[in-house]
């Protein structure tokens, strides 16, 4: 058995690194270590609970709306109100606009350039991916950064500005759109679409999102491989059989997507070959294998994070979320499974969490999400209240659910004196990159790691696949 060490990556947020155990060529176990302990947890002890809409989104530069709409959430309950129409919707194209940016980012520079790579250059299809791809040259890359500017423009008009907005709050968003803004924000759209549209899918939104694999693979063998920037990515797949990469758990959980007043646009709930409902309190962190002092499996509105960097046994940052237990693995794949797409069940179905349906799966968001934010823009009301009073009482305890580009984003608040007496946060990567818990029972990446072929001219490549598929935020799980 030889022990390999992947680490730290580039083109990653915050720092990770990758224990390795390789024997006959091929990944027998690994150790995912978070490196910085952050701290924003108690940071926030203390303090009135509306400073957390300044401190939180702090965590994190690339989803720093999650963050705010996961904090408005959690004070929301604790004050018992709701937004009204105008304030949802504005809420929800904030979040979609940064999460739809984060997969166009995700595609164009963190995934795809790796297949840029000189190991790859006997493959057909290289020399179109390095002009495409390669990492700083590539004219995809380039493209994308500008489409993605000016896509943020939404975000700025809602909320004044990305990141970091205060617009963001308990009973809305402080900014009311007008007649004329709309028309500015649907034009800010269809510019988008034209770029999805010509560039990346080289088709209608509405037609990628209605794709099943049958009718996918007719696609696909009906374009050239440099028609559009996804049929090439459908080339790379198919060539390389990336499905074979990276299978998790098998369970996927969502918290809901998008808040549609009565339901969330995306469904709640658990998929393990049938949806269950989500039992928010089953919920547990596992801390036996992270430097904290306290290992015990608690609920997160229980949870304690006390630094203990000298502990035996442990190995990263990260504590282990568990649901009733279980391994489960959030994103985008898992968002759209839950919610029954039937291209993303049957990839799930047939091949579980892997590469290609992660990367899949979050291309598929952004055909069934833009055309959902045109339609909601067009339901604002202006002169109608866009944001309602909202008073945290003295003693309170609520929790804020939302879903970031890359999954499961919760934060669990408690309130007492008129003073944050304790708040916990578990985002997307801490659930799929989390360690052993105290069953011994591998978190996701770490189960998708296992057989992964490592050495020989590709190297750690098929590794760096893997960990990508997921598109880590390191600075987000621990804090």
């Amino acid at each position: 058995m030889t022990r390999v060490v992947v680490g730290p990556f580039s083109r990653v947020e915050g720092d990770l690194e990758v224990t390795l155990e390789v024997e006959d060529g091929a990944v027998q176990q690994a150790r995912v270590s978070s490196q910085l302990f952050r701290g924003f947890e108690q940071i926030l002890t203390g303090k009135v609970p509306m400073d957390a809409l300044a401190v939180v989104p702090r965590i994190c530069g690339i989803c720093s709306v999650a963050q705010s709409v996961a904090v408005v959430r959690a004070l929301a309950g604790a004050a018992g109100v709701s937004p009204p129409p105008n304030g949802r919707t504005a809420q929800n194209l904030m979040l979609a606009a940064e999460n739809m940016a984060d997969h166009l980012s995700h595609f164009y520079l963190f995934f795809m350039p790796d297949f840029a790579r000189p190991a790859y250059s006997q493959r057909h299809w290289h020399p179109l991916v390095v002009r495409r791809f390669e990492a700083m040259r590539g004219a995809g890359g380039v493209e994308a950064l500008s489409s993605r500017a000016r896509f943020l423009e939404l975000v700025a008009i809602l909320g004044g500005k990305w990141p970091h907005t205060l617009a963001l709050q308990p009973g809305g968003t402080s900014r009311a759109v007008q007649k004329a803004e709309k028309v500015q924000l649907l034009l800010v759209l269809r510019e988008f679409r034209k770029f999805l549209e010509g560039t990346l899918f080289g088709d209608r939104l509405e037609r990628i999102a209605g794709l099943s694999w049958a009718t996918l693979c007719g696609w696909r063998d009906s374009r050239p491989a440099a028609e559009s920037d996804f049929r090439l990515f459908l080339e790379v797949a198919g060539d390389l059989e990336i499905e074979r990469l990276g299978r998790g758990p098998g369970l996927f959980m969502s918290y809901g997507a998008y808040d549609d007043g009565d339901r969330p646009h995306f469904r709640q709930g658990l998929f393990d070959g049938e949806v269950r409902p989500l039992e928010q309190a089953a919920i547990r962190e596992d801390g036996s294998h992270a430097w904290l002092a306290d290992g015990a499996p608690r609920h997160p509105a229980e949870g304690v994070t006390q630094p203990a960097p000298d502990k035996e046994g442990a190995y990263t940052w990260c504590k282990a979320p568990r649901l009733g237990g279980r391994v489960v693995e959030v994103g985008a794949l898992a968002r759209q499974v839950v919610d029954g797409h039937p291209l993303a069940r049957q990839l799930a179905t047939s091949g579980g969490g892997n590469v290609f349906s992660r990367v899949l799966a979050r291309l598929l968001e952004l055909a069934l999400v833009v055309p959902a934010m045109e339609h909601w823009v067009t339901t604002f009301e202006p002169g109608a209240p866009f944001c309602l009073p909202a008073e945290i009482p003295e003693r309170a305890s609520s929790y804020g659910f939302v879903e970031a580009a890359r999954g499961s984003l919760g934060h669990w608040l408690t309130v007492g004196e008129g003073r944050i007496r304790g708040y916990q946060i578990v985002a997307p990567t801490t659930w799929n990159f989390s360690p052993r818990d105290a069953e011994g029972q591998a978190g996701p990446l770490e189960q998708a790691l296992v057989g992964t072929p490592v050495g020989g001219r590709l190297g750690e490549v098929l590794v760096q696949h893997v960990v990508r598929s997921f598109d880590p935020c390191m600075v987000c799980t621990v804090h």
